[in-house]
């Protein structure tokens, strides 16, 4: 079947129509780099991430764009905080931010623009809105700029709200806005902000507003029109309905999907740094390593709110050290031919992008080809499979994105591999003296210990379970 994907515009499954023949662009809300990414943050990545790579593997051409924001309010406030200049906080973020997503297997975008390198296009852009009559310079000296809701009757389309519903915009006095609704194109600059953090502009020296940087460089790479626009449900409203009205205002016909993925909580509540319960990267890959992760959230389908424990991360570990144990047997067995993914997991992915469904055929060809070992036949089918469906995910192990084990990583794995070598042989002695019961003790003890032991013809075999 057809790629079918959940338009948050017009809320319903729509058969995917690219505006190109065999190509397919991508337009993803990054973040403002203003502090270190945590897993809430992170999922959007590894979502989008999973969206362009099966466009990729369903033989579209795929230009993928995801911005960061790297001057906002909360920027300059944090950079003041800590007595430092914003453009410092922000590269400094930046490279947090893009270490979180190389540890995940993150892939890069055709190309990730700056809100900072586009105030041409920016300034541009404001200045078409005001020839159209759907923008204006404040009128109280603030040298700010706002978009005029009322000039535009299908404001509120993409969130499916009415103006009056409304709650005001709290990115600028009110004072010199037309209606509360108005959000801000361009800040006019304050004393008490640095001279760095302005540019010159026809109204004054100031910055832009959030939305009308998304506008600008989506319009910059992809063009008036592209097919999808992706970020997190929290930038369903303001941020996107904004974007979709200033585009749309301005004669671009803009994004023909909208996809938004939904957050990661802890108790209940999005996860966030105003929370005090976020979990940054580094700190995660201190219990589990970073294909693990990966698995955890790919796991789980876009649109489900996740809600974050350790011991569900544990026990998705552990689901994924089973795949690996696989791959590892049929390794051993020589296992190793091309293949493509079954039917089933391209129908999950298809449908809404259904990774659940998409990983349950992974686990279930694992049993299938972990059944063939166990009899001695050929596992080379299920082995080249099982490949092809982790490269789709992200999650193969021999991806050299993954890059090779730390040295304390391997010397774990060495040290361990002796000592269950070593429980192994005591277990065949205690077996060659018919000592039953010492041998079953010493199996107990290992798979009490979350070691697995498989007797084969060529021998025990074990893994992590």
């Amino acid at each position: 079947m057809a790629l079918r994907l959940y338009d948050s515009a017009t809320r319903e499954v729509r058969d995917f129509t690219p505006l190109q023949p065999g190509k397919a662009s991508l337009y993803v809300c990054g973040l403002t780099v203003q502090s270190e990414p945590h897993v809430g943050h992170v999922r959007s990545g590894v979502n989008f991430d999973v969206l362009q790579r099966w466009l990729r593997a369903s033989g579209y051409e795929t230009t993928f764009i995801r911005n960061v924001t790297d001057i906002d309010d909360k920027i300059l406030a944090k950079s003041a905080d800590q007595g430092r200049p914003w453009y410092n906080l922000a590269y400094d973020m930046h490279r947090e931010l893009d270490a979180a997503y190389a540890s995940l297997n993150v892939a890069r975008p055709t190309y990730e623009p700056l809100a900072t390198g586009h105030i041409p296009e920016i300034v541009e852009l404001i200045g078409e809105l005001i020839a159209k009559g759907h923008a204006y310079a404040a009128e109280d000296g603030s040298g700010d700029v706002y978009f005029d809701v009322r000039s535009w009757p299908a404001y509120g389309e993409l969130s499916g709200q009415k103006i009056d519903d409304m709650e005001a915009a709290a990115d600028a006095d009110p004072r010199g806005k037309r209606d509360p609704r108005d959000f801000a194109l361009w800040k006019g600059r304050k004393v008490s902000e640095p001279e760095t953090a302005s540019w010159p502009s026809p109204w004054g020296p100031g910055r832009p507003g959030w939305h009308i940087e998304c506008s600008a460089m989506a319009g910059k790479y992809l063009g008036p029109a592209f097919d999808f626009h992706g970020g997190g449900l929290d930038l369903r409203f303001p941020h996107h309905e904004n974007e979709q009205a200033q585009s749309r205002a301005a004669g671009r016909p803009f994004a023909s999907y909208w996809l938004h993925n939904a957050w990661i909580t802890t108790s209940g509540e999005k996860m966030s740094k105003s929370l005090g319960n976020s979990l940054v990267i580094p700190e995660v890959l201190k219990k589990v390593r970073g294909i693990e992760l990966r698995y955890y959230l790919v796991a789980a389908h876009y649109r489900s709110h996740v809600e974050f424990s350790f011991a569900a991360l544990d026990e998705a570990a552990s689901a994924f050290q089973r795949i690996e144990s696989f791959l590892d047997r049929a390794g051993e067995a020589g296992e190793t031919e091309a293949g493509d993914v079954p039917d089933a997991f391209r129908d999950a992915m298809d449908d809404d992008l259904g990774t659940p469904g998409a990983v349950a055929v992974l686990h279930e060809t694992v049993r299938v080809g972990n059944r063939r070992l166990s009899a001695g036949e050929s596992a080379a089918a299920e082995a080249a499979a099982v490949r092809r469906m982790l490269d789709v995910l992200g999650l193969d192990p021999a991806d050299p994105a993954w890059g090779p084990a730390s040295g304390e990583d391997a010397a774990l794995t060495e040290a361990l591999d002796v000592l269950v070598r070593w429980a192994l042989d005591e277990r065949a002695e205690a077996r060659a003296a018919k000592d039953w019961a010492r041998a079953d003790a010493m199996r107990d003890r290992l798979k009490d210990a979350g070691i697995e032991i498989e007797d084969t013809p060529e021998g025990p075999k074990w893994s992590v379970n």
